[in-house]
């Protein structure tokens, strides 16, 4: 029962949300080279279950580790952060 405490925690930016019940997040971390010392950008993205649909395109959520949920999800949102600011579209 211990495993489950050592769950892995990432903090990414939502950059899709049109599937159902799943988001897409980009998590960007910053990594040092051995040689040169100097600081290179990573990010990947991570598939994340959204029970309740409510995380939009360009929200800063905190999502935690989970068992498989299919082929590619095996993270779940757990707290939206920060709300993007939702531009009205002209038209």
């Amino acid at each position: 029962m211990e495993a489950r405490n050592n769950r892995k925690i990432r903090k990414g930016v939502v950059v899709s949300d049109k599937m159902d019940k799943t988001v897409v997040v980009k998590v960007q971390n910053l990594k040092l080279h051995p040689r040169y010392q100097k600081f290179i950008k990573r990010s990947k993205n991570f598939k994340a279950h959204d029970e309740a649909n409510e995380c939009r395109m360009g929200d800063t959520v905190e999502i935690i580790e989970t068992r498989p949920l299919s082929k590619d999800k095996c993270w779940r949102v757990t707290k939206i952060i920060e709300r993007s600011i939702e531009v009205a579209s002209e038209g």
